[in-house]
């Protein structure tokens, strides 16, 4: 019997929350996403960084963190919604952690030795050419430098980070004023 009351219990709570439109979390994690990509062109200008072209929006990497974002919107999210001391809140504090910590660390390194690759690869190149030496240059241009190397960031300094919490913080509480307003279920 206790079986089938939990199968009951679910089903209800799946009616209950996952609908997407009243799902607040799920709803300000993916605004806050969105956002995070969109502001990236912005503030790229902004800044006069070298990479400031539109392809940016859908790059990883940059100010402000679309990881951070979302996982700090969850957070907020369900701060708002269930308690700061609530085991959900607990667990999604965890998640966040390792996404922000994986984002500053093994994406960063990745990001940083794959544009030295790149680098040394070009430089190897201009030096196979300089000295002519056509079996290296011959291997060299056989290497397909687009799938093999980065040639761009993909983590994240602290700072982009940071930004991204606070891109996510804002955007769950400025999506929450659009909910009151309009009379949305949180």
């Amino acid at each position: 019997m206790n079986f089938f009351h939990a199968i009951i219990e679910l089903n209800k709570f799946k009616e209950e929350n996952m609908n997407t439109t009243t799902n607040f979390p799920l709803v300000v994690t993916f605004a806050a996403i969105m956002i995070a990509q969109l502001v990236k062109y912005p503030i790229a200008v902004f800044f006069k960084k070298p990479n400031a072209n539109l392809s940016i929006i859908h790059a990883t990497g940059g100010m402000p963190s679309s990881h951070s974002a979302a996982v700090t919107s969850l957070i907020t999210a369900l701060i708002l919604q269930y308690g700061f001391f609530s085991p959900i809140v607990a667990i999604a504090v965890c998640f966040g952690m390792i996404v922000m910590f994986d984002a500053m660390g093994v994406r960063r390194q990745d990001g940083e030795q794959g544009v030295l690759i790149y680098t040394l690869m070009k430089i190897l190149k201009e030096k196979a050419r300089e000295t002519d030496d056509t079996d290296l240059l011959a291997k060299l241009n056989t290497l397909d430098e687009d799938r093999m190397v980065i040639n761009d960031y993909l983590g994240h300094k602290p700072s982009e980070v940071i930004g991204g919490m606070t891109t996510g913080v804002l955007v769950t509480l400025g999506v929450r004023f659009i909910y009151i307003l309009l009379n949305l279920p949180l």
